[in-house]
């Protein structure tokens, strides 16, 4: 029942998110349950930025969602890993939706822009399966 509300409130959250930024998603879904992007970057922008904003910059309304600008948490390449994974409070766990790769991609996209530069330790499919 949480992978299906999971699932449901990605699928809005990516809708909301095309509508405002043009974006097609209809063909990112084969499962409304699996996200079929590979790059970090689609990633960030299908799932992510629905929260942490499309640049990175966080927001406070009805929940408070932390900035990954210059977001020094994300030096240590495991944390952001298993904050995706797992989740946290409220940010929920995408562990079911993404693969080892996907959380990889996304985790080292999100460790080199937005003005982090922690490109040395990058994220790896092997480590991400290592910390489900």
């Amino acid at each position: 029942m949480k992978a299906l509300i999971t699932s449901i409130a990605l699928t809005l959250s990516i809708s909301a998110l095309a509508q405002e930024t043009s974006i097609d998603t209809s063909t990112w879904f084969d499962d409304p349950a699996t996200l079929t992007q590979t790059d970090g970057a689609s990633i960030y922008a299908g799932v992510c930025a629905g929260c942490h904003m499309p640049n990175g910059q966080g927001a406070n309304g009805a929940g408070k969602y932390p900035a990954l600008t210059n977001n020094s948490s994300l030096m240590a390449t495991a944390y952001p890993i298993s904050l995706v994974i797992h989740g946290h409070k409220a940010m929920p766990p995408l562990g079911g939706v993404l693969d080892d790769e996907q959380v990889a991609s996304v985790v080292n996209f999100i460790r080199t822009n937005f003005g982090n530069n922690y490109a040395d330790n990058q994220a790896s499919a092997e480590l991400v399966k290592s910390m489900r």
